[in-house]
């Protein structure tokens, strides 16, 4: 477990975005990634008929399309216990494998902190 109050503040701002975008849009999963520069990257899960993407691979592809090249931190609020391998794989695609992710239940409070690797 990873103490929330220990959290850098731009570590803590993407989980709160990652937490506000799935009460918002009501979703199951909410999520936030940073790219090298600082932006960030807000989304939530995607179920339509013809494409279904978690909220993590789609910050990602946000970030992407948005021109990122590289991440620092991704943040995913969700009820799972964890991240999923697919989801993992999406972060080190663009951030590399020591990329952290921060898995945080509705909360906000952050259960574990994984890397992309």
């Amino acid at each position: 477990m990873t103490d929330s109050s220990a959290l850098d503040p731009e570590d803590r701002k993407i989980v709160t975005l990652a937490r506000s975008a799935r009460a918002r849009n009501q979703v199951p999963e909410g999520a936030a990634v940073r790219d090298g520069t600082g932006r960030t990257y807000v989304a939530g899960t995607v179920v339509l008929d013809s494409l279904k993407l978690s909220a993590l691979r789609t910050a990602v592809a946000m970030a992407v399309a948005s021109g990122a090249t590289s991440l620092e931190a991704a943040a995913v609020v969700t009820d799972a216990g964890t991240v999923s391998d697919e989801d993992r794989a999406a972060v080190r695609d663009l951030g590399g494998p020591a990329t952290p992710v921060l898995v945080a239940g509705p909360d906000g409070e952050v259960r574990e902190t994984v890397t992309a690797g």
